[in-house]
């Protein structure tokens, strides 16, 4: 369980959350849509990661990630019902000694508040390899994590044509689950998660057919120190900055 006094931000997500959909609800001059706006992307971004764990020095590599979501279904602005999403994500370090594979999927709405702000969440399933570690000369063996994710998305269109983009997606972290990794079971109890988050933030430019975009990411986990988790190595800091490009539909 995370304790009360550490879930400000689980808070602040939920309050914001609260007030989007509270203004969604008031009447409001519909949003004009234009008609070439895009319903989804894909695209690859390329860049690096950084992960600290615990006492461990940090180390640095490449990394690749495939991103992508789709409009499944499109509402109605001047009845101020939402978009609703289908995305997911692969991301693939160059180096996993260090480094964890990530696989995410989600589904969500999308309000629009005017026809350059959209604001929502996402109701999202995120998968984390975590690499081992060698540690005092012993190989200490971390166990994968199945998230439950609810990020908050905020996204504003500006320029002329609406034509660049910013987002930031605000993600408060809850207990996961674990699994045994492919290096076989782990000698020690699943460890309790204390508190944790992701702030990621997006600018780039849509060209049309397709765009140019940069993403930063900051991570943090940190469990408590129970047996679960011996010299904190379970405790993780992952900062990631990418660059990428792909087709917009």
């Amino acid at each position: 369980m995370i304790e009360p006094s550490k879930t400000w931000i689980i808070s602040i997500c939920f309050f914001l959350l609260a007030a989007c959909s509270a203004y969604a609800q008031q009447p409001a001059p519909a949003p004009e849509l234009p008609p070439e706006e895009s319903r989804g992307y894909l695209g690859v971004d390329f860049g690096a990661i950084r992960d600290h764990f615990g006492p461990l020095p940090a180390a640095t590599t490449g990394v690749g990630e495939i991103n992508g979501e789709y409009a499944i279904y499109q509402g109605e602005p001047r009845q101020q019902s939402p978009d609703i999403y289908l995305g997911g994500q692969v991301r693939l370090p160059t180096g996993t000694a260090q480094h964890a594979n990530e696989f995410a999927a989600f589904v969500g709405p999308m309000f629009h508040f005017t026809d350059r702000f959209t604001a929502g969440f996402h109701v999202q399933v995120r998968r984390i390899n975590l690499p081992n570690s060698v540690y005092n000369d012993q190989t200490f063996i971390r166990k994968n994590m199945l998230l439950l994710e609810l990020p908050l998305v905020l996204n504003y269109k500006f320029g002329a044509d609406k034509d660049y983009f910013v987002e930031a997606q605000i993600v408060p972290e809850f207990h996961p689950h674990f699994s045994n990794s492919s290096s076989g079971p782990s000698p020690y109890p699943n460890p309790s998660l204390d508190h944790g988050y992701t702030l990621r933030g997006i600018v780039g430019r849509n060209f049309g057919s397709w765009y140019l975009r940069g993403a930063y990411e900051t991570r943090f986990f940190k469990f408590s120190p129970t047996l679960g988790n011996p010299y904190n190595l379970y405790s993780w800091r992952s900062d990631t900055a990418t660059v990428g490009v792909g087709l917009s539909f």
